[in-house]
């Protein structure tokens, strides 16, 4: 069943929209990010034109976030002072973020920059997470009864000044850092067309030492207010979000993110982290497998605005 998505200038099947739509809303409620990492270059692959599929996506990011942080709001895991202080340097960051993917969209280079970011992020971070998983598992399992380390060091950043307090994740740090991160992920959200939750996470667990419980419900509250910022900024600038590509990806995700929400609950924290790495790292590959393939045909045709 194809339907017609006018600012994509494509058909493409529904079912498939829709399925998307579900797997980016079982990751947002398993690991607490918006699953646009993993939505976004799928969209890309079946066709959608990246800008497209980048400012579309942000409002699938914002369904799924609202499902989600509902499951994780009753069951007290969300960090609402550390989520206030994330969502400060978030605004910004994303307003900042659009500016910038307007530039690269007038100038003809934000098809490349998007999958080479994807590639470059998603290979790292998974590379990181997985190796730290997999050696905590293995720990574990040879000493079941050894007390579990701290996940974070204290780094230069964690003696900056204007401590905050934050008793929901039983931390006294400074509040430039999570402000600082929060920055970081609104840029991110808005050229790359994710919550930002693929980055989000893993430094809130080994950065900032939060538990991994408060972590997702917390990750969740902060993007879904970024997320939305996003969609209006990306609207009004660049006229890049495709209403229907967005409402068949919501309706996939709402299906999604309770299901993911529940089975978060019932796995333990490192479990979580191992199968996150393990699909960021699948989606890095087959982007980078993408960035490497030889065209079909070295030539395009194009319409080039001539100046009088």
């Amino acid at each position: 069943m194809e339907i017609y998505l006018p600012i994509a200038e494509l058909s493409i099947n529904v079912f498939v929209l829709l399925g998307l739509g579900a797997a980016a809303g079982l990751l947002a409620g398993m690991f607490g990010v918006g699953g646009g990492f993993l939505a976004t270059p799928l969209l890309i692959f079946v066709g959608i034109p990246p800008a497209v599929a980048v400012a579309s996506q942000a409002n699938q990011v914002i369904a799924n976030s609202v499902s989600s942080l509902q499951v994780h709001w009753r069951r007290g895991n969300v960090d609402l002072r550390m989520g206030m202080v994330l969502l400060l340097g978030g605004m910004f960051g994303s307003t900042a973020g659009v500016w910038l993917f307007t530039y690269l969209k007038a100038i003809g280079q934000i098809d490349f920059v998007i999958a080479v970011m994807y590639v470059i992020m998603l290979s790292t971070i998974g590379l990181l997470m997985l190796v730290e998983s997999l050696s905590t598992y293995v720990k574990r399992r040879r000493n079941p009864g050894a007390p579990r380390g701290k996940l974070h060091t204290h780094y230069l950043v964690h003696r900056l000044p204007l401590k905050l307090r934050f008793y929901k994740s039983k931390l006294y740090i400074s509040a430039l850092l999570p402000v600082g991160l929060g920055f970081l992920i609104g840029i991110l959200s808005a050229i790359l067309g994710v919550g930002g939750g693929f980055v989000l996470v893993p430094a809130m667990i080994y950065l900032l030492g939060m538990p991994t419980a408060v972590v997702i419900g917390t990750s969740n509250f902060q993007i879904l207010f970024v997320a939305a910022n996003v969609t209006f900024l990306q609207a009004t600038t660049n006229g890049t979000v495709d209403v229907v590509l967005a409402l068949l990806l919501i309706l996939g995700g709402v299906v999604g993110a309770p299901i993911g929400s529940r089975l978060a609950a019932k796995l333990p924290g490192v479990v979580l982290r191992g199968l996150m790495s393990v699909l960021i790292l699948a989606v890095a590959i087959e982007l980078l497998t993408e960035l490497l393939r030889t065209p079909v045909s070295p030539f395009s045709l194009g319409i080039r605005e001539v100046q009088p």
